[in-house]
């Protein structure tokens, strides 16, 4: 087992094999359990999943850990990983946990947290959990056997999810006239998001809402826009809306089936948030894969893009530092700091539509404020994690790359942080170039790390 549970976003592994497995997440609930435990009152902490088939194992699991530390547990089923965040806070528990492995297939899952207040812990929460999980020394304070946890389902979560959802629209505008694509990815949306949209008075095309436990993520969602591509030109949409299996991301496609990522939208709300001169300090966060595009656009829109490690967790923590409303990832985890603590694919599609119908404009037109720069990513299995100014080979290859796209370009080699893999990026002014660069850098890679 790995010294650290924790990667960019929460625990996640294939199920069944180290760190995912049913005796190591009993000891995660003892742990969360004895850490957010303060004194004698009762303390209660919120579950939810995406409609993986192993959520029934993890599920149990977590509350098995949860309840024997003195946790009474909710169970919501299956929600989006932002409901998760929302209902936290909304019924003042002391901690929310989500049991998903995101965009990743049904064999994953995962598990992340969120504070009372509905933010994802901390690096150092993290570490101190995971060290009361692993270390062979821990002594688990159990409660009296008076004092152990109830659990118990909560049947009206999803109802108090799509109204904080519909109230972050004017209470006079609707999407009445409206038609939209949506796939849910077969994942934890599939559910409330249809019902939003609809009781906004959109006329929803609806597809990837049938999980049956390993469909998750299959050819469909976030990581599968064509599927909303041909759907959109197929029914004449007015904008398509792919999200992931747990319902935290979105990808976009307008109505001629062009797609639009987490950057260009970022940059069409922070142009209508500065426009109404409502973006404190003109400040956006997104991380360092985003496009360099968005950084020019700020800085002509007289912005400031700044930059963080992936992860959406990292652009709350700076858009709470730097107070400012607006942040995201270019993978489509887009923060709405106004109305929402993490990353939601439903609440930026919301956000979008709102401006379509009060600008009476489509899609195309208000997401062309941005043209990315071409872009090339490679994902490269390594063995291990090992610095990568461990590899002289590689160290001189980067420069060489770095020097020869200078000054409008850039490269960016990172380890993922949920998985045993390198992430090549280049990005430049000539797309064949960058796409030979990444391909050159990726094979080395592949010879020093793999």
């Amino acid at each position: 087992m790995s010294s650290e549970l924790f990667g960019t976003d929460g625990l996640r592994g294939q199920v069944n094999k180290s760190p995912m497995q049913p005796e190591t997440v009993v000891r995660l609930g003892l742990a969360a359990g004895q850490y957010f435990r303060n004194g004698q009152r009762r303390h209660s902490v919120l579950i939810g999943k995406d409609t993986r088939l192993s959520g029934y194992i993890f599920e149990s699991a977590l509350t098995s850990g949860l309840c024997a530390a003195g946790m009474d547990v909710y169970l919501v089923g299956p929600m989006p990983t932002p409901a998760i965040s929302f209902l936290t806070k909304n019924m003042r528990c002391d901690l929310g946990v989500v049991i998903s492995a995101s965009h990743n297939p049904f064999q994953d899952n995962g598990i992340k947290f969120f504070d009372k207040d509905g933010f994802k812990l901390s690096d150092a929460t993290e570490a101190k959990i995971s060290d009361l999980v692993l270390s062979g020394d821990t002594v688990w304070e159990l409660p009296s056997p008076d004092r152990v946890g109830r659990a118990s389902r909560i049947e009206d979560s999803p109802g108090r999810y799509v109204v904080s959802l519909k109230n972050c629209l004017p209470k006079d505008l609707t999407l009445e006239g409206m038609k939209v694509v949506l796939d849910c990815a077969h994942g934890a949306a599939y559910r409330v998001a249809p019902l939003v949209f609809r009781e906004l008075g959109a006329k929803v095309v609806k597809i990837g809402a049938e999980p049956d436990g390993i469909n998750i993520n299959q050819e469909c969602g976030s990581l599968h826009p064509e599927r909303v591509q041909e759907k959109v030109l197929e029914t004449g949409a007015d904008l398509g809306i792919a999200l992931d299996g747990d319902g935290d991301r979105v990808i976009l496609v307008d109505e001629r089936g062009t797609i639009a990522d987490g950057d260009q939208i970022m940059a069409l709300c922070a142009k209508d948030f500065m426009e109404r001169d409502e973006l404190p300090g003109r400040k956006l966060v997104a991380t360092v894969m985003s496009n360099m595009a968005l950084q020019v656009f700020m800085e002509e829109k007289g912005g400031e893009l700044i930059r963080t490690p992936v992860g959406d967790r990292h652009v709350a923590e700076r858009m709470r530092k730097e107070r400012t409303i607006l942040g995201g990832e270019q993978s489509g985890h887009l923060i709405f700091m106004d109305y929402s603590t993490t990353g939601d694919g439903i609440l930026a599609a919301l956000q979008v539509l709102k401006i379509m119908r009060l600008k009476e404009l489509p899609f195309s037109e208000i997401a062309s404020v941005l043209t990315p720069f071409p872009q090339a990513q490679v994902s490269v299995p390594v063995r291990s994690k090992p610095p990568l100014e461990s590899a002289p080979e590689l160290q001189e290859q980067l420069r060489k790359a770095e020097e020869s796209l200078h000054p409008k370009g850039r490269v960016l080699l990172r380890y993922s942080g949920t998985e045993l893999k390198a992430r090549v990026m280049v990005e430049g002014e000539n797309p064949d170039r960058v796409r030979s660069l990444a391909d050159d850098l990726a094979q080395t890679v592949g010879r020093c790390l793999g």
